[in-house]
C-alpha cells in the first residue's frame, strides 16, 4: 500500500505502537466491559475484534478465555505486534469497511474506540453491517468518546487525527438503528496514561443482536 493510499488511521497508529496499549490498555472500564462480555459468551465462541490495534487488552483475554478470536486492524504496525503478543488469536491486517463480511458467522464482535476516523455515515454503515455478522441474538460491544464533532482537526498523542463522533444519546440511536438492542450502558471519564493527556468522556454500549420476529 503506497503512502498516498495509506489511510490515516493507519499512519497514526503506525506511528502510536505499543504507546498506544500503555496509555489505554489498563482502563478500568474496558476491562470491566470484557469480564461483562465474558459472563455471556458460551465457551468457544467465535469473536470479532474490531480495530484490534497491539491485541491487548481485549484479544487476549477473550483468547485466554478460550474464545476463537479475529482481530482486524488498519495499521500493519499494530497488526505485527499482535500477532508477538497474542500468538492464541488470529489477526487481519485490513480495512474493516472493505473486508467482506459472511451474515450470522460471529458470536460476538467487539468495537473498542475504532471509529472515531470514521464520518458518521461510515460509522453507520459499518455498524450494520457488523450487526448482520453477529448471529441472532449475538454479542456486541461498542465504545466511543461520545462527543458531537464532525471533521474535527486535532491531536491525539502526538499525532495530528482528525475526528467524529455523536453526542452520546446519537450515538445510541445509531446503534438501535443498526439493529442492535442496547442492554447494558456505562458512562464515565478516563485519563490516558500519557503525558499531558486530560479526561475524556468514554462510553460503553453492550448490545444483542435482535431475534428475528416470527412471522404469521
Amino acid at each position: 500500500m503506497d503512502q498516498e493510499r495509506t489511510p490515516p488511521a493507519a499512519a497514526v497508529f503506525d506511528a502510536l505502537g505499543a504507546e498506544y496499549e500503555q496509555a489505554f490498555g489498563g482502563a478500568p472500564a474496558h476491562h470491566h466491559s470484557l469480564r461483562l462480555l465474558l459472563a455471556e459468551l458460551a465457551p468457544g465462541s467465535r469473536v470479532l475484534d474490531v480495530g484490534s490495534g497491539t491485541g491487548q487488552p481485549t484479544a487476549a483475554t477473550l483468547a485466554a478465555a478460550g474464545h476463537q478470536v479475529l482481530g482486524v486492524d488498519v495499521s500493519p504496525v499494530m497488526v505485527g505486534l499482535a500477532r508477538k503478543q497474542v500468538p492464541g488469536a488470529d489477526f487481519r491486517h485490513a480495512d474493516i469497511r472493505e473486508m467482506p463480511l459472511e451474515d450470522a458467522s460471529f458470536d460476538a464482535v467487539c468495537v473498542y474506540f475504532s471509529l472515531l476516523q470514521m464520518s458518521r455515515a461510515e460509522q453507520s454503515a459499518l455498524l450494520r453491517r457488523l450487526a448482520r455478522a453477529l448471529r441472532p441474538g449475538g454479542h456486541c460491544v461498542v465504545a466511543t468518546v461520545p462527543l458531537d464533532v464532525e471533521g474535527v482537526q486535532g491531536v491525539f498523542m502526538g499525532q495530528d487525527v482528525r475526528v467524529t463522533s455523536f453526542a452520546a444519546e446519537d450515538f445510541t440511536v445509531v446503534v438501535r438503528q443498526a439493529g442492535l438492542a442496547v442492554t447494558h450502558a456505562d458512562s464515565l471519564l478516563f485519563t490516558p496514561t500519557h503525558p499531558g493527556a486530560g479526561p475524556e468522556p468514554h462510553l460503553f454500549l453492550h448490545c444483542r443482536r435482535e431475534e428475528p420476529r416470527p412471522q404469521g
